[in-house]
């Protein structure tokens, strides 16, 4: 890797632990932590949920879209919802100042660990499976992904500890960091 990235982006599915590996990576670089669905959430006055329920999911896509190009962060790890990669506008901005890393986790794990599918606010097609949107999204996080890290076990804590690995191997911790 050439440049230095001052932010670590955390891209997957909806329960692949971008939030609690996020926020674990944060602690143990002394990043700031940023969750964007929070951030979605704060902004508009609403959950997910009542946005895809109120607008649809189209509409919470291109919020998400909209706050993901206007995110400033700096010494950042980013947990982006699992909608991000269908702006590739939202994806160039992440990638401006990020690292892309793609927390990979099996269909298996994703169906075990989403039980709250219908309520959790997820930005799919009506009547769209859990099974349907992992086999849509995967291409995309491969291809906007520049690190992919497994992460379907159950132990966060050695999940961050791939992801610190695999960027420290590759020279792109954050700039302050390296």
């Amino acid at each position: 890797m050439t440049r230095r990235p001052s932010n670590i982006v955390l891209i997957g599915m909806p329960g692949a632990g971008k939030t609690t590996v996020g926020a674990l990576l944060a602690r143990r670089l002394g990043l700031a932590f940023a969750d964007t669905d929070r951030l979605i959430e704060h902004r508009e006055g609403q959950t997910l949920q009542q946005i895809v329920d109120t607008h649809g999911y189209q509409t919470l896509r291109a919020i998400e879209a909209r706050v993901l190009t206007q995110l400033d962060c700096r010494g950042d790890v980013i947990a982006t919802g699992g909608s991000a990669v269908y702006s590739d506008a939202a994806m160039t901005a992440l990638q401006r100042h990020g690292v892309i890393v793609h927390l990979q986790v099996d269909l298996e794990t994703i169906l075990s660990r989403v039980q709250d599918a219908a309520t959790r606010g997820l930005a799919r097609a009506p009547g769209q499976s859990l099974t349907a949107l992992f086999a849509e999204r995967e291409a995309l996080y491969a291809h906007y992904a520049e690190f992919s890290v497994d992460a379907s076990g159950d132990d966060q804590f050695a999940v961050a500890d791939r992801v610190i690995a695999t960027l420290t191997r590759a020279h792109a911790l954050p700039s302050p960091l390296a």
